[in-house]
């Protein structure tokens, strides 16, 4: 994701607001938007932002799986297989 083509300051976001919330909508493209020279937000459309915490929430799982293997606390699949039945 390249923010470079996105970058619009603050007076632009309350100039041209609906504009702004159509265009990332449509493009699914978050924009980032500066007050002084400085970056201070990303806007993001909802569908866009909903994926970006699932795909978190499913790293966040894998890393757990990841220390409880590094840890040993994991079994084969048949030994699981056979605890489960």
């Amino acid at each position: 994701m390249k923010f470079s083509t996105q970058v619009k300051p603050i007076s632009y976001l309350k100039k041209h607001a609906a504009k702004i919330v159509e265009e990332i909508c449509e493009t699914r493209q978050p924009m980032l938007i500066t007050q002084h020279g400085m970056a201070k937000l990303v806007l993001m459309d909802l569908k866009s932002y909903e994926e970006q915490k699932e795909t978190i929430a499913f790293l966040k799982i894998l890393a757990l799986g990841n220390c409880e293997i590094e840890q040993g606390q994991y079994c084969s699949a048949e030994e699981f297989l056979a605890t489960a039945t």
